[in-house]
């Protein structure tokens, strides 16, 4: 799960009295950082993960070959919204978020190169994403400061770590029985996500509302 550091801190690089830093919007990083630590960047995210998960609920007879495209997109767009919000956050608290981004981006290339796989090939996959993202998100949410939501946060760590071990050590026997289960975990995570961003929203409307300078975060 993408969550921004923190809610009450609208990526305040450069902000100080209500005016941009010379040079601030020209600096790449910079720019990262303000898209990642919004809300309407975790919402994308949100979406991004809520419509493969619709997909596979409402086509279960989805063959091997199109739930291994549909797992390996997913994963790419989530590597990609993963490694922008790596930008919103400081020091230590980028690692997790940064192996995460890489390993999400192995994986969706691992199901593109080879959608023909096997369904135990597709589920070590599976697993071990969940098993690995969800050790790193709950390190993160553990050690991060001032994190929104931090609750909701590890509950969803927790379940990730719980299905990865599900999935890696009893298999799926068939695509139906795997795409049922990703199918569900993605729909749910989704969820999560949005509620999330909808949190951050009214957050970031809240914090200091007599700021109108030119810098003003969406």
């Amino acid at each position: 799960m993408t969550v921004p550091r923190d809610a009450a801190e609208p990526t305040g690089r450069g902000r100080g009295s209500g005016r941009a830093v010379p040079g601030a919007m020209d600096d790449p990083a910079h720019v990262l950082a303000r898209l990642g630590g919004s809300w309407t960047w975790l919402m994308g995210s949100a979406v991004a993960t809520l419509v493969p998960g619709v997909l596979v609920l409402v086509w279960p007879e989805a063959t091997l070959h199109v739930l291994a495209v549909l797992i390996g997109l997913y994963l790419l767009s989530a590597g990609v919204f993963r490694f922008v919000a790596v930008f919103a956050r400081q020091g230590h608290e980028r690692l997790p978020g940064l192996l995460l981004a890489v390993l999400y981006v192995l994986a969706g290339v691992l199901c593109l190169r080879n959608p023909l796989q096997t369904i135990a090939a597709l589920s070590l996959i599976v697993g071990m994403v969940w098993l690995v993202s969800g050790i790193l998100t709950l390190y993160a949410a553990l050690v991060t400061e001032n994190l929104p939501h931090r609750g909701l946060v590890m509950g969803v760590a927790v379940l990730a770590v719980v299905a990865g071990i599900v999935v890696l050590a009893l298999p799926a026997e068939s695509a139906r029985a795997l795409t049922r289960l990703l199918g569900l975990w993605l729909t749910l995570l989704g969820l999560a996500e949005a509620v999330v961003a909808l949190g951050l929203r009214s957050a970031l409307r809240g914090a200091r509302p007599g700021d109108q300078g030119p810098m003003t975060r969406t």
